[in-house]
C-alpha cells in the first residue's frame, strides 16, 4: 500500500478538507458569501446603514442568496457520499458564512 492511500487519495478522492477546497463546488458557495459581504460592508460605508428605498445592492443580494443556496445544495449532494468528514467540515463553513450574512442583515435593519 502507497502512502497515503488509506484516505482516499487513490480513488480520486481528497484525503481533506484543503484537497475539497480546490473543487468549484466548494469554493463557488465561499467567494459567492464573500462577495456578499463585502457588498454590504461597502454599501454601509457609501450609503449608509438606512436609506429610505432599497439599493443596488439590496437588489444584488436577493439574487445571490438563492444562487448561493442552489450552490450550497449542489456541493452537498456530490461531495458528501465521497468524503463524508470533509464535505461536512467544508460544508459547515459554507452554512456558517450563510449565517453571519443573515445575522449581519438582521441585526442592522
Amino acid at each position: 500500500m502507497t502512502r497515503g492511500a488509506g484516505r482516499g487519495e487513490g480513488r480520486g478522492v481528497p484525503g481533506g478538507r484543503t484537497g475539497i477546497l480546490r473543487h468549484p463546488t466548494a469554493l463557488l458557495p465561499i467567494l459567492v458569501s464573500l462577495i456578499i459581504i463585502a457588498l454590504g460592508i461597502r454599501e454601509a460605508m457609501t450609503v449608509g446603514l438606512h436609506q429610505p428605498d432599497e439599493g443596488t445592492a439590496a437588489h444584488v443580494f436577493q439574487i445571490l442568496m438563492p444562487l448561493e443556496l442552489v450552490l450550497i445544495t449542489v456541493f452537498a449532494f456530490s461531495w458528501v457520499p465521497r468524503s463524508p468528514r470533509a464535505a461536512l467540515a467544508v460544508l459547515a463553513l459554507q452554512v456558517g458564512l450563510v449565517v453571519a450574512i443573515f445575522a449581519g442583515v438582521f441585526f442592522l435593519t
